[in-house]
This record gives C-alpha cells, structure tokens and sequence, in this order.
C-alpha cells in the first residue's frame, strides 16, 4: 500500500469525506457571490445544493454508523475528462455559463479523485464500498456537468 492508498476507519474516512463535500459547497458558495450571470449563478447553486445533500448524507451516516448503498450506483459512471482540456479559471462578475459549468467540473474532478483515492486505499473493509459509493456518485455529477458543456458548447452540436 503506498501512501496514496490509506484506509481510515468509518467515522475518520466520513469525517473526511464530509469535510470534502463542506469544501465543495464553500468553494460553489463563493462562485455564486462573484458572478451575477442568472444562469451562471443557476448552475452552481443547484451544485451547491448536491454538495450538501451529500454533507447530509454523510452526517446521517455517521450518527447511525453505516451508509446505505444505492443500488442504482452499481457501474461505474464514464467521463469525457474535459477538465483535461478545458482550463479552470477563476469566477467573476462577468463569468457565463459557460465558465460556470468548467469550474464545475474541474470541483466535481477534484472530488472524484478523492474519493477514488480513498475508495482504492479501503477496497476490501466496510469502508470502501461507503467511499466507491461516493466516487460514482461524484462521477455521475460529473458526466452530467460534462453532458451539460456538450451539448451547450461543443462545437458539433
């Protein structure tokens, strides 16, 4: 196991990953006070949103000591991994949608190789199948932020 791969114990591993998703919210949180685009703003709420229905889930979980599974998160959720050519900028007051929605992904990346990190390190304890959870829902946020920029952006729709 190298150091990329640590597993924790339950309430280490969802108090980290709760500290993930506050992260997320406060980062969406801020974008949403810089730009004043409507739907700029629409796209990093309904985010924000996400982010602390998951903190939720999490806190939820850590009172009863376990994480329900989600049978509908069986596969694992592919990706276009635009954040590889779309670069991340910083928000402003002029920022679009289109901006909106590359921040977005590059926040959702950030937290699916977190997670995926985590998920790797605990394959195996009861852990893991809380943090592969997390990763296909963090990756299922992320195709449809990505399915959102294609059909929007790219250039043969």
């Amino acid at each position: 196991m190298n150091e990329n791969e640590v597993c924790y114990t339950f309430d280490a591993a969802v108090e980290m990953a709760i500290q993930m998703e506050e992260e997320g919210f406060r980062n969406y949180l801020a974008a949403i006070r810089k730009v004043t685009n409507k739907g700029a703003r629409e796209i990093l709420s309904e985010n924000a949103l996400d982010e602390l229905n998951h903190k939720h889930q999490l806190e939820k979980a850590l009172l009863e000591g376990n994480m329900a599974g989600d049978a509908s998160l069986e596969q694992t959720i592919p990706t276009m991994h635009l954040d590889y050519i779309l670069k991340k900028e910083e928000l402003g007051p002029n920022s679009g949608v289109r901006e909106a929605i590359i921040y977005a992904i590059h926040l959702e990346k950030g937290a699916v190789d977190f997670y995926g990190k985590v998920a790797n390190g605990c394959s195996g304890a009861p852990m893991g199948k809380l943090f592969a959870q997390l990763l296909k829902e963090e990756s299922r946020h992320l195709q449809a932020l990505e399915d959102l920029y294609e059909k929007h952006f790219m250039t043969e729709n």
